[in-house]
């Protein structure tokens, strides 16, 4: 039966402010390339592993989360992209290729390969499935289509919107015909938006001294949909800005996550006063529907008119660095790390 060395990324200690990559460390252990059986497990080499926000909250320690805290001393997981390499479940084989949670090493073994979604199209690129085909791509397509209900003609607001999913919530809201403005934290990124994605229009939010002001400037006349990744100072803003029966997409509050006590909103009044719809979610809660934005989205890929941009790091020595620097804008687009080629 044969062993091989296996690189695996440890959280060291719990995380109190902004994550340090010294905050995680690396360790070789040893893996068997077997799995029990009767044991149902599937055992993975994992090709991609992908570097999200939410990832953050589970550095600490907290109570009541839709998930639990990483335990420090042990393996960090995450999304990712692997190849089977033994199984011993009978929905899966080896070569199969897989996207799902996994551990951040080379080698995994999945003990409810239940959860993983099996890749069947490979004629677009596997990182894909780390991105516009995977978690973030179905955070955007549930968030926007099914919670926001948009509609041609109204006007969209994405914050973070170069990130892995806000990059696609505004090329969805252009493929409704709704007029949208993102922004994000660096000049490259708004020329991004504009000239790559599509968006009407773009702007730095750390230029702006008064960010209720810039809102009314770009949306005269109200935003009917906020897709919101940011929170905090944002939130505030928009709320002041938003239409009657405006929607808000609740999907991420980045500014609050490195924050040791979280920023309070104060325009709550105008939930009431518009008679706004502002809800919270999860990607998990559009699962079911993966097949159908999978059909959905394909097309557009192939064509052209959904386009998606990565950050790769190379190497699983990188993924410490590659997910502290979300946090500092330090991405530009989807980031991910490549453990091993294709």
């Amino acid at each position: 039966m044969e062993e091989v060395s296996n690189k695996q990324i440890i959280l060291k200690n719990y995380v109190s402010g902004f994550p340090k990559e010294s905050d995680m460390e690396l360790k070789i252990n040893s893996i068997k390339l077997k799995v029990a059986e009767n044991s149902n497990s599937v055992l993975v080499k994992n090709i991609y592993l992908s570097c999200d926000p939410y990832m953050r909250p589970r550095m600490t320690k907290t109570e009541g989360s839709y998930t639990e805290s990483f335990t420090p001393g042990s393996l960090i997981v995450g999304l990712g992209v692997a190849k089977v390499v033994d199984s011993a479940h009978p929905n899966f084989k080896k070569d199969d290729l897989v996207w799902g949670m996994t551990g951040w090493e080379e080698y995994s073994i999945i003990t409810a390969p239940e959860t993983l979604f099996k890749i069947h199209n490979t004629d677009v690129p596997l990182s894909y499935y780390t991105g516009i085909l995977g978690m973030p791509g179905i955070t955007a397509y549930g968030g926007f289509y099914e919670l926001c209900s948009p509609k041609k003609g109204e006007t969209v607001y994405v914050s973070a919107a170069s990130g892995a999913v806000g990059q696609l919530v505004g090329q969805f809201a252009k493929l409704c015909g709704c007029y949208v403005v993102g922004s994000a934290g660096s000049k490259e990124k708004v020329e991004l938006l504009k000239n790559k994605f599509g968006f009407d229009d773009a702007f730095n939010y750390k230029e702006e001294q008064d960010l209720t002001a810039a809102l009314k400037r770009y949306f005269p006349d109200g935003i009917d949909i906020y897709f919101e990744n940011v929170g905090g100072k944002m939130l505030d803003a928009v709320l002041l800005n938003m239409r009657i029966h405006g929607r808000i997409a609740v999907c991420g509050l980045i500014s609050q996550y490195n924050l040791e006590q979280n920023e309070g909103v104060h325009n709550l009044f105008c939930l009431i006063s518009k008679r706004l719809r502002m809800q919270g979610f999860l990607a998990f809660d559009y699962y079911p529907l993966y097949q159908k934005f999978v059909d959905m989205v394909t097309p557009h890929i192939k064509e052209g008119k959904v386009k998606y941009v990565e950050d790769i790091a190379e190497g699983i020595e990188s993924a410490p660095g590659a997910l502290v620097g979300l946090f500092s804008g330090r991405n530009v687009g989807k980031q991910l790390v490549r453990v091993a080629h294709e």
